[in-house]
């Protein structure tokens, strides 16, 4: 007998909304069959689970919901893996290269704010002397208070 879920069973397990699910499906990631009056109810296979799995997996990876449904389309495919495999090569590099730049933009941000904190320091320190010194200073002078 196979196993088959529902919307609630897979939106419950992946910690997902009902709404969610139904997009993946509009985007074709998943593809169920309907059953009930009107085909109103939908049932998930194991095949829809393991694809829904890959889709989440993709996304905690930064791949679009577009490059992951390509990606898992490729298995999905007739086994010609030497094309399958270079199209995931090509797939997986161009997505290391845009982390590796969005690496590179972080490090110059994180540069830039370090400065920024050194230079606030550098003030506040200079702000504390001087108010330390007139502090000192006041402390010296007699106030005549007459009445």
């Amino acid at each position: 007998m196979t196993i088959t879920y529902s919307i609630s069973d897979l939106a419950r397990e992946f910690d997902l909304t009902t709404r969610a699910m139904r997009f993946y499906e509009d985007m074709g990631l998943l593809q169920p069959e309907r059953s009930g009056p009107g085909g109103r109810n939908r049932v998930y296979s194991g095949r829809d689970r393991t694809r829904l799995k890959l889709t989440l997996r993709a996304k905690r990876l930064g791949f679009s919901l577009t490059e992951a449904k390509e990606i898992i389309d490729m298995y999905d495919s007739p086994r010609d893996t030497g094309p399958q495999l270079q199209k995931f090569l090509l797939v997986l590099a161009d997505h290391q290269k845009q982390l590796e730049d969005q690496m590179t933009d972080l490090q110059a941000n994180l540069d830039e704010l370090k400065v920024h904190q050194r230079e606030a320091r550098a003030l506040l320190t200079k702000s504390i002397s001087k108010t330390d010194a007139k502090n000192s200073t006041n402390k010296g002078k007699k106030t005549d208070v007459t009445e």
